[in-house]
């Protein structure tokens, strides 16, 4: 009897899928995409619809042969690739590669590589959905006539080797704007007083509260200069200090949803300091399935690539038992927490990203994975869990001090705050991590304040006037960049990644002790492209086009429709731009380090892959050496 054909992406996946499916399928791997646009010409016929001119690359030509022989000896076939549109897009250009026509044809989607989600696909096939196809064919298009077109102008006016990708352009700008932004920062500053007070028989703790203004002046007190904090110091020294009130709340703290891509490259940062490209690589890993002992080959979360919160009523079940049972019931909430997305056009029925098995725990599970595997796992495993436990309470106290000096009547007001922790509730497994900016914000007091009541007077200890500066906007690191791209939907889930790799690869970029700085030739790339295509790299534009794909995926509006619109103001600021772009010479950087064979100074150069060391004696002497960056 002859078996059904099952096609994947990868030998992973297709090794998981055979052990869940058995003997009666034969499973193979496509190794990706099997057709694409030609490599070193435009292939999209402008002139007839914008129609894509799609190669099998002379690499995955053996293997289109051998899905095609063994399609022909299948009863069915079932495309079983990922559940997105590059996954629906990859499904399309197999039938039309393999010339799988003739045989009966069956579209699969899972979010989960388990016996219970697969099986259920299978029971469930659709056909092909060309409307996730022609976004993402409209996206491929777009991406190349803004490469092709716009790249090779770049080399005649800048440097060879140049690309300027239609989202990456837009990543790249942000990183130069912040970085002018903060070349550009003037300081400003300021100054705050703290006081440490005391209750008068001093058997309680001490506290500080914070000067905040003067009574009877409603503007807010802004002290800018050591002039201005002196004699206010001074007079808060001979102040009389007492509670004026007091006021006491529960503050809940909600935990946060489960992963999407884009908080998960974000958190991933955070606490492993995994880049962007290494996080879905190894989340990949865990998706397509890895040997755990006698369980076998098993898909360990759900799908990696997602911008949806929500998550299946069968695993929401699960782990709520998992909490009652692990934790107890005060720590699971009445009822399911059901997450709203708040991204940019969320695409598809997808799930958030979460374990396949809460049962499966991240100490089960180590032994069997490499370090970043389990690393990555107990993230993903953590924050579920805890999306699903009841609230944090803390029990916040504010007092408000009046501080009256004696000379002139004066009144001050200042303020003082602690809070105690009532109930952990989530925070017992995971705690959201916080960029540095965010961590800069939070209160300065945490601790509790002794017990106080209103109208009592206070004695002062001691007094701390400090002088500070305000600080320029931090440089992008890996999370903040994600959430900054995400947050002004550019890009979409799988885009991320590529994005930051491209920039750095191209020496637009550097990352240096976690944060993004601009090389000279992002810059000049940048302006290049900001003068003569601001709309290419307008962030409201990009994010605009985004929305278009959207529509398209929604079957709301035609892709070549879509493209035209985009192509004609394009071509119109492309021929402009090829008269009106001046060539640049871009200039050798100098350093302190010598030449090892003639002695003199090395400089910084441009290369074709990006920036090198070179000696200055070129052509006499044509000694060079990587460029070593400190991460």
């Amino acid at each position: 009897m002859a078996k059904e054909l099952v096609i994947v992406e990868s030998p992973a996946k297709a090794r998981t899928l055979s052990r869940i499916l058995g003997s009666r399928y034969n499973v193979k791997a496509s190794l990706g995409h099997v057709r694409d646009l030609p490599l070193k010409e435009l292939g999209v016929d402008v002139e007839n619809g914008f129609a894509p001119r799609y190669v099998i690359p002379t690499g995955k030509r053996k293997v289109v042969q051998e899905l095609k022989k063994a399609s022909q000896e299948a009863s069915a076939v079932y495309l079983a690739t990922d559940p997105d549109r590059e996954g629906e897009a990859i499904s399309w250009h197999l039938i039309e590669a393999a010339k799988l026509e003739k045989v009966p044809k069956h579209r699969v989607v899972f979010h989960e590589i388990t016996e219970k989600a697969v099986k259920e696909a299978f029971r469930h096939p659709r056909q092909i959905d060309m409307d996730l196809v022609d976004a993402q064919q409209a996206r491929r298009v777009l991406d190349r006539l803004v490469g092709y077109k716009i790249s090779p102008l770049l080399w005649r006016k800048v440097r060879r080797g140049l690309s300027a990708g239609r989202v990456q352009s837009v990543a790249l700008r942000m990183i130069v704007e912040r970085e002018r932004a903060i070349q550009n920062f003037v300081p400003q500053e300021y100054w705050t007083i703290e006081v440490e007070l005391a209750k008068l028989d001093k058997r309680a703790a001490s506290f500080r509260a914070k000067l905040v203004g003067i009574k009877g002046q409603e503007e807010k007190l802004e002290i800018r200069r050591q002039e201005e904090a002196e004699p206010i110091a001074n007079q808060l020294r001979e102040a009389n200090y007492f509670v004026v009130s007091i006021s006491q709340k529960r503050l809940t703290r909600q935990p946060a949803p489960p992963f999407i891509t884009s908080t998960l490259q974000q958190e991933a940062w955070r606490k492993l300091r995994f880049t962007a490209q290494r996080t879905m690589s190894i989340a990949q890993q865990l998706y397509e399935g890895l040997p755990i002992g006698d369980e076998g080959v098993v898909g360990l979360i759900t799908y990696m690539r997602t911008d949806s919160t929500r998550v299946a009523e069968s695993a929401l079940k699960e782990t709520r038992h998992y909490i009652s049972e692990k934790y107890g019931a005060e720590f699971l909430p009445s009822h399911p927490r059901l997450f709203t997305k708040k991204a940019k056009g969320a695409q598809e029925a997808h799930e958030a990203i979460r374990p396949t098995r809460v049962g499966r725990e991240p100490s089960l599970v180590k032994p069997y994975l490499t370090p970043e595997q389990a690393k990555l796992y107990e993230l993903i495993w953590k924050r579920m869990v805890a999306s699903q436990m009841a609230a944090a309470l803390f029990d916040v106290t504010a007092v408000d001090i009046e501080a009256k000096e004696p000379q002139e009547g004066k009144v001050y007001l200042l303020k003082a705050a602690g809070s105690v922790l009532h109930f952990l509730g989530f925070l017992v497994l995971y705690s959201e991590g916080k960029d540095e900016a965010e961590e800069e914000e939070k209160e300065r007091d945490k601790a509790p304040l002794p017990p106080l009541s209103e109208g009592e007077d206070l004695q002062l200890l001691d007094l701390f006037p400090e002088q500070h500066f305000t600080e320029p906007p931090p440089r992008y690191n890996e999370a903040t960049l994600v959430r900054a791209l995400e947050e002004r939907g550019i890009g979409r889930p799988s885009t991320y990644a590529p994005i930051i790799s491209t920039l750095r690869q191209r020496g637009y970029v550097e990352r240096k002790n976690g944060r993004f700085h601009p090389l000279d030739l992002g810059f000049v790339v940048n302006d290049s492209l900001v003068e003569h295509f601001p709309t290419i790299v307008d962030i409201g534009f990009t994010a605009q086009m985004e929305e278009q794909l959207d529509e398209i995926a929604r079957g709301e509006r035609g892709w070549a429709g879509t493209i035209q619109e985009f192509y004609t103001p394009f071509e119109e600021t492309l021929k402009k731009a090829s008269t009106q772009m001046v060539k640049i010479k871009e200039a050798d950087q100098p350093t302190n380090e010598l030449c090892p064979q003639c002695g003199r100074s090395m400089v910084i150069r441009m290369g074709r892959y990006g920036r090198f060391l070179a000696c200055s004696g070129y052509p006499r002497c044509k000694t060079t050496k990587p460029l070593t960056v400190k991460e």
